[in-house]
């Protein structure tokens, strides 16, 4: 056997058993991995290896079946990951431009962060509409699957020294006055203001298995799709366009293509990032 075969039936090997452990995730955990890209799983599921000091996917996926924690560690290691406050000041630019356009005519505007990576995107999300006259009126709900994360950012702060660096992000993002007066501080630890908090709810919803739950004026998705495969992105569209207005708009990660669900239904918006406008 050559160098090269010996690391292509190692890496077959690797494959299977990535596939063993997505499977027992499903089956004793209840959450579906197995339609995801494989390159991002097997980066992440490497590193979680790393930090443990494993060697094969076989023995994490003992683990994960035996040890306490060992589940958990995994399910967040495969999650989208948080995103910071004012951390694309490029999308707050054109988010407050769109949304502004596109909510103001509704009564009582309803956005869905789906897969929300956490308080930084919720909390950008809300800054801004407030900002903007909106969010008085708006009810954003911020959805993922984990619940373990949910809970967590249902409780979250950020480090209250870190206002003053994140000022700038904030100003490139739009903004036009302080960061830290739409937030307050409680032993070390920024929040949002409880009248900005209120209009987000925070509730458990799985893209993979989940249908759709409301009638949104627009759908945020950021970071979810660049994960999942061919068939689990085209059943998330459906599901996306299941569940947006007419005339509502959608804000994703990467440029609608032909072979998309429902792209034909969608006209592209002015701007450098993909956002649409649902006409069909």
């Amino acid at each position: 056997m050559t160098a090269f075969t010996g690391f292509g039936a190692s890496l077959a090997v690797e494959e299977l058993e990535i596939e063993l452990l997505l499977e027992a995730l499903n089956q004793r955990h209840g959450y579906d991995f197995r339609d995801y890209e494989r390159a991002p799983v097997r980066r992440k599921l490497l590193a979680v290896m790393a930090e443990r000091g494993l060697k094969t996917v076989s023995t994490l996926q003992e683990r994960v079946l035996h040890e306490p924690g060992a589940a958990s560690a995994v399910l967040r290691a495969l999650a989208l990951a948080p995103s910071g406050l004012f951390a694309d000041p490029a999308w707050a630019r054109e988010a407050r431009d769109v949304l502004g356009k596109s909510l103001r005519p509704a009564a009582v505007p309803k956005v869905w962060l789906a897969e929300c990576a956490g308080i930084g995107e919720a909390w950008t999300l809300a800054i801004l509409l407030h900002e903007e006259g909106l969010l008085a009126r708006t009810e954003i709900f911020a959805t993922m699957a984990n619940d373990e994360l949910l809970f967590d950012a249902r409780e979250a702060g950020i480090d209250a020294a870190a206002l003053a660096a994140l000022q700038e992000d904030y100003l490139l993002g739009g903004g036009a006055g302080r960061l830290a007066d739409h937030l307050e501080v409680r032993d070390g630890r920024a929040f949002l203001l409880p009248r900005l908090r209120a209009r987000i709810t925070w509730a458990g919803h799985n893209l993979v298995t989940d249908a759709s739950f409301n009638e949104f004026q627009a759908i945020i998705c950021r970071g979810a799709l660049a994960d999942f495969g061919p068939l689990l992105r085209q059943r998330v569209m459906r599901l996306f366009h299941d569940s947006l207005a007419r005339f509502g708009v959608l804000g994703i990660d990467r440029e609608l293509g032909p072979g998309d669900a429902d792209a034909g239904a969608y006209q592209a918006l002015p701007g450098e990032l993909p956002w649409y406008r649902r006409v069909g």
